[in-house]
């Protein structure tokens, strides 16, 4: 597209990439005359960036050419400023008209001249007055038409003459070094330019008629062009190589056409509207490298763009000069008005220059990078052309690496992958305890350590600070607190010294009862010395001990003394009761104001092996978002959850809703550090545990999802550098095929996870990936974190058959990676087993709570009929179907009376359509309830209620 037009017929210069705004710099050609008929003309002018860094021309120097032999030095700066001393330097060495001028872009002082009888000279504008040669001259003498430096080696110089021959000159050795001829002796040489990337090439263009082509030549095969490009019918005036790109070549030829090539393929990328003369000069401006220009013998200086555009508007504003130039009034003296000129409509379509057929380099992507599930990192970069084979497209490369930010994190999680493989978890408590920073961090490891020794409670006690130590009735001790020594007493289960110390203080009725509880023989040693009953402030903790009731103890103690309350506990209670006697202590200690008192409600939960709530509690009191933070909890959760499969010899617990999430970002974040082996066992056993009630499919079908995901990726993909590659010429397509693995070693096998024990449909086979049934049939490598019993998927036996993708361009194939280590390939899913129905009876609800029930699914079917999206209608048939859960609980009548209160109100609440206070109704239940006794169905009706609320029914 035509930008602007300069109306004369001159030479031309850009200013320097350096320099800003942009000039372009023109003097009157040697080819034509000026208006004073002036002798003063140029054959070539460059505008070189010297003295721009500082030493005295900001915009730097104009080298011109003189038809009369001379080389004159302008001040670019003082030009532009409209002063008149504006000549720095003149010389006039050549004998004959200098046409061809070259700076050299390494050293911008140098400066390269040729002119008549193989004259070439190399100017110093430091010290312009003694020019020096090259080398010796070429014989036959000759003219020099251009000049080059080498774009790659600052010592390389090349010289052209119309005669066809070219020398490269090494100023080095001050010597030729090399000639390249075409032997067909039409090649007049009118152009010459260096290859901006590679060294030893160079284009020659010719501007005999007989033979209009450009040649490329190698020196390190100069015997011959190893390219020509032959498309102007006439001969080539000027040529141009981008440095920006060295993939756009520009000439201009007698036959009016610019053409902008491809010099790697000799293909014309693009032609440029022209006018009907010869354009004998065509340069790129270096700062924007979309810009060019073409002067022509037509009396213009035409500046364009390659990326593409319209020239409609090109010929009106030509006839717009024309009438300005006349004036808008009648030229015969009417006196009127001249209308507008108005041009006459043609037909034809406007003429539209099409853009490039690729986008030029300067604009293309140079690298790319996105990343992947598993910590994956794909990127891709453009690969410079290799110089032994520059006319060889080079092959796209797309790397995929590995990203790990993580490490202390990954770190700390093999320990504990290390830990649940060998058993030793004694060894793991004992190494944080050692490790831990603060006091309460090294009782919790202690007290998770003491679920591994022998004498649990014993130890439970030790590690409570409640000492077991008889009480003596001699010496200092005795003028200590009497009550406290007999709370001692009993807190060790010591009956005889309490006794004692109740008889020597006179509390008989407290002896009498003690003794009852220690044994006959101390009930009939003690009955003697009962003389009267006494109450003191230990009365409360003496009935507890002797009828063997500890919940009132629990729910009225001071919560300071925590500890002696869980210590009575690890010596009194039943092991039937003893799990909720802590859980009822922890529950108080977490309900306190004091945050220190509520932290340690994590003790209670472990002694109770409440992994729940242990997690909830932690949760509340640590930042869970930190990686680190999370790894610590996983440790607790692991290490307790074991210890209590242990203690209780059975099988693993359930896991709740919040445990769920906490082991679901853990595998997730295993998973973005490539540590797909381990995420997948860390992935919940029951999929409608995981909290996802507002996604748009059912959560059951999204962990299963994720899960056969982590699966097939950990499976079937080893860590790959280079993996994938399209071939050269494919134009950009997206179309991959496996290329290479860094590693030879089969993916690793990985445990059963969760899903052992189900079956899911058939999955599409994609190219170059094994089934999903497939990838999950491998077997463990470690012990899951929630064992399962597992049931082998597999897949059937591969065939080795190529896939091929249809499309444009020639098919790629696609070979499947091979199956994962141990798969035999003849293992089949097993069909699923029909189970004879059986009919359940329930309950029915009482009547009082009946009403829940029909408001609840009444609210749902509203909500049903008006909802448009498939998504909400989803959302709300789960519901219908979560909802029984609560509907049990009824039946059963489970449910706390305050429960059932909040449950009445938000009905209440339904039935006025006042959805936003049925929420607050709700936050308050779940805020002031057990967690695991409202977690089946208080999320479900929050749904509910939210959809309701959104849907105005």
């Amino acid at each position: 597209m035509k930008l602007k037009e300069i109306n004369r017929t001159a030479i031309q210069s850009w200013s320097p990439a350096q320099h800003h705004p942009i000039y372009l710099a023109t003097g009157t050609s040697a080819q034509q005359l000026d208006a004073s008929f002036s002798t003063n003309l140029y054959h070539k002018l460059v505008w070189g960036p010297y003295g721009m860094d500082g030493q005295g021309h900001p915009s730097g120097v104009l080298i011109a050419g003189g038809e009369n032999g001379n080389v004159i030095l302008y001040d670019s700066a003082k030009i532009m400023a409209g002063e008149t001393d504006v000549i720095i330097a003149e010389s006039d060495k050549h004998t004959g008209p200098v046409r061809a001028l070259d700076v050299n872009p390494f050293q911008t002082n140098l400066v390269a001249s040729g002119g008549n009888e193989s004259e070439i000279y190399i100017w110093d504008m430091n010290n312009f007055g003694s020019p020096m040669t090259p080398g010796p001259k070429t014989q036959p003498v000759e003219d020099i038409s251009c000049v080059s430096w080498n774009r790659q080696v600052q010592h390389i110089l090349a010289s052209a003459s119309p005669s066809g021959r070219a020398s490269v000159w090494d100023l080095r050795k001050n010597d030729l070094i090399i000639k390249v001829s075409d032997h067909s002796n039409r090649m007049h040489c009118s152009g010459l330019a260096w290859n901006p990337e590679v060294a030893t090439q160079l284009v020659l263009s010719s501007e005999d008629d007989r033979m209009p082509v450009i040649q490329m030549w190698d020196l390190r095969f100069a015997t011959s062009p190893f390219k020509i490009l032959e498309n102007h019918t006439r001969g080539v005036l000027a040529i141009a190589w981008s440095l920006a790109d060295p993939e756009l070549l520009l000439s201009c030829g007698k036959d009016n056409r610019i053409l902008c090539w491809n010099p790697n393929t000799a293909e014309v990328l693009y032609e440029l509207p022209t006018s009907n003369q010869w354009c004998f000069d065509i340069q790129w401006c270096p700062r924007n490298p979309a810009v060019l220009s073409a002067a022509s013998f037509d009396g213009h200086i035409n500046v364009h763009s390659i990326m593409g555009g319209s020239n409609q508007a090109q010929s009106q504003r030509h006839a717009d000069q024309i009438s300005n130039s006349f004036g808008n009034m009648d030229p015969f003296g009417t006196g009127q008005t001249l209308p507008p000129l108005q041009l006459p409509q043609t037909p034809a379509p406007p003429a539209t220059v099409n853009p490039l057929k690729k986008p030029p380099k300067w604009i293309r992507r140079p690298v790319g990078a996105s990343f992947a599930f598993g910590g994956k990192l794909v990127s891709l970069e453009n690969p410079k052309p290799n110089p032994q084979q520059p006319q060889q497209p080079a092959s796209h490369v797309v790397h995929v690496s590995q990203v790990v930010t993580e490490t202390a994190f990954l770190k700390r999680s093999d320990q504990l992958q290390a830990t649940l493989s060998a058993g030793s978890f004694v060894d793991f408590c004992q190494g944080k305890i050692d490790a831990a920073e603060n006091e309460f961090e090294k009782t919790l490891w202690s007290f998770l350590k003491a679920n591994f020794e022998s004498d649990i409670r014993s130890k439970y006690l030790e590690l409570s600070g409640v000492q077991q130590r008889g009480a003596s009735l001699k010496g200092e001790v005795y003028f200590l607190d009497v009550d406290g020594l007999i709370t001692q007493a009993l807190l060790t289960g010591d009956f005889e010294g309490a006794v004692e110390l109740c008889l020597h203080d006179n509390r008989m009725a407290d002896s009498i009862i003690l003794a009852i509880a220690g044994g006959v023989e101390l009930l009939q040693k003690t009955q003697k010395k009962y003389f009267t009953k006494t109450h003191s402030k230990i009365t409360k903790l003496i009935s507890a001990v002797v009828m063997k009731d500890w919940h009132d103890i629990l729910k009225t103690c001071d919560l300071q003394n925590w500890k002696e309350a869980l210590a009575a506990v690890m010596t009194y209670a039943q092991p039937e009761e003893f799990s909720a006697l802590c859980d009822l202590l922890g529950g108080r200690l977490e309900a306190a104001e004091d945050a220190q008192l509520q932290a340690q409600a994590c003790l209670c939960y472990i002694c109770a092996g409440n992994v729940e709530k242990l997690v909830s509690c932690w949760t509340r009191a640590q930042d869970g978002h930190c990686p680190l933070s999370l790894q610590d909890l996983v440790e607790k959760v692991v290490v307790l959850r074991r210890a209590v499969e242990q203690t209780q010899r059975s099988g693993p617990t359930a896991i709740g809703i919040l445990l769920a999430e906490k082991m679901s970002q853990y595998a997730n974040l295993l998973a973005s550090q490539g540590s797909l082996s381990t995420a997948i066992t860390y992935l919940p056993d029951n999929t409608n545990q995981v909290p996802h009630l507002d996604s748009a499919a059912p959560p059951k079908s999204i962990t299963i999802f994720t899960r056969i995901y982590i699966k097939n990726l950990s499976c079937c993909m080893p860590q790959l550098h280079v993996l994938y590659s399209y071939p050269p010429g494919a134009g950009g397509a997206s179309i991959y095929q496996p290329l290479q693995y860094s590693s030879a070693a089969a993916p690793p096998a990985e445990p059963p996870g969760f899903l052992s024990q189900y079956t899911q449909p058939a999955s599409p086979v994609y190219p170059g990936q094994p089934p999903i049934s497939q990838c999950l049939s491998s077997s463990p490598s470690h012990p899951p974190f929630f064992p399962t019993a597992s049931s082998s998927f597999s897949a059937p036996p591969s065939s080795g058959a190529s896939f091929q993708h249809g499309g444009p361009g020639s098919p790629v194939s696609y070979m499947p990676l091979p199956p994962p280590s141990g798969f035999s390939g003849t293992q089949l899913i097993p069909p699923l087993q029909s189970i004879p129905a059986e009919k359940i009876m329930k309950k029915p609800i009482p009547d009082e709570h009946l009403v829940l029930k029909t408001t609840f699914e009444g609210l749902i079917q509203k909500c049903l009929a008006v909802a448009t999206d498939p998504q909400t209608k989803r959302k709300l048939d789960d519901a219908n179907k979560r909802l029984e859960a609560l509907y049990d609980k009824l039946r059963e009548q489970t449910l706390s009376p305050a429960i059932v209160g909040g449950l009445h109100n938000i009905a209440r609440s339904i039935e006025a359509r006042s959805y936003t206070e049925g929420l607050s109704i709700h936050t308050h239940i779940v805020s002031n309830s057990n967690f695991s006794e409202t977690s089946a169905f208080m999320p479900v009706l929050k749904v509910v209620l939210t959809q309701a609320n959104r849907l105005g029914v």
